[in-house]
């Protein structure tokens, strides 16, 4: 019997199927909807800090991609995640200019 990944509860039902034909089931208690077998992997942080590395050093993505067993769809979202968690607010200190009026 299935059980709810979130609060592992029982009361489930069938919610039709996802594009590659899984069955999609969906919980009664909290409403989550999920897949029995899923097939997606998450990506551990030595792995990402490897593709850190190697963005770095200007390799192409797609050779990224086959070297880490990442897909590109993930590798092109990856840096633009990381960019977005960086703050936005620098700080900037005017300086005083002194002129020199003596010609």
């Amino acid at each position: 019997m299935l059980n709810c990944p979130k609060y592992t509860s029982q009361k489930i039902v069938k919610n039709g199927r996802i594009h590659n034909g899984k069955q999609n089931y969906k919980s009664k208690i909290c409403g989550r909807q999920f897949v029995e077998d899923p097939q997606q992997k998450l990506i551990c942080q030595k792995t990402k800090d490897f593709v850190d590395q190697l963005l770095l050093e200007k390799i192409p993505l797609a050779g990224i991609a086959r070297v880490c067993l990442v897909s590109e769809t993930w590798l092109q979202n990856y840096p633009n995640r990381k960019y977005a968690e960086v703050p936005k607010q620098i700080e900037v200190s005017s300086k005083k200019r002194s002129i020199d009026y003596s010609v």
